[in-house]
């Protein structure tokens, strides 16, 4: 067995064991801390497969800024644990088939070669100016160009949707038009009061 098969393997470990951890901790903070070690985790195995990029971009934007978007959240709000342990055990037998499910059509929609339920063959090797980065911008922005802009769209409606859905007038929140502040005049704004001297 090579080095990059105990390191593979190694890793693999580690992202189930961090995965089962996420969904059955009773503290969502810690639940947050593992889906952060399986996201290193699926880096390091993305490093292996030569997918530097998507590797460094995994860590920096969802270790970086999405859960730590999360745990401010996590820890901002008050989480009844108890009800929600009380949920998880409730669904777990609805969760357990759900999961059986997904497995399931991964499997048929990829493929059993893919999951090296066949012999397995390994890919063609790369010289060392082989750039992932540059190859996966040429397939992205010209084979898969308009799925591209398409699901760019999507995210942009989304964001527009959720924007839309905070940002609802209240009729007790204070307004200013800018216009108006613009066009005031100091005779609208001060006032200027006469009063006598006190003496002494």
């Amino acid at each position: 067995m090579t080095f990059e098969k105990i390191v593979f393997y190694l890793l693999a470990v580690v992202l189930i064991t961090a995965s089962v951890m996420v969904i059955t901790r009773r503290n969502p903070v810690h639940s947050a801390l593992f889906l952060i070690l399986a996201f290193v985790a699926s880096s390091g195995i993305w490093l292996l497969a030569e997918a530097e990029f998507l590797a460094m971009v995994l860590v920096l934007v969802y270790v970086g800024a999405v859960m730590v978007l999360f745990l401010f959240v996590l820890m901002m709000l008050d989480i009844d644990v108890a009800t929600l342990r009380a949920g998880f055990i409730r669904m777990l037998p609805l969760g357990i088939l759900m999961a059986i499910t997904m497995a399931a059509e991964l499997i048929l929609v990829v493929g059993p070669a893919n999951f090296g339920l066949q012999k397995y063959v390994a890919p063609a090797g790369h010289a060392a100016s082989y750039s992932n980065t540059q190859e996966l911008g040429g397939v992205l922005y010209t084979v898969y160009m308009y799925p591209f802009e398409i699901a760019a769209v999507i995210l942009l409606v989304a964001i527009i949707a959720a924007i839309g859905l905070t940002l609802r007038k209240r009729p007790d929140t204070k307004y200013q038009d800018p216009a108006t502040q613009v066009r005031v005049k100091r005779a609208e704004r001060v006032r200027l009061v006469k009063m006598d001297v006190e003496g002494e």
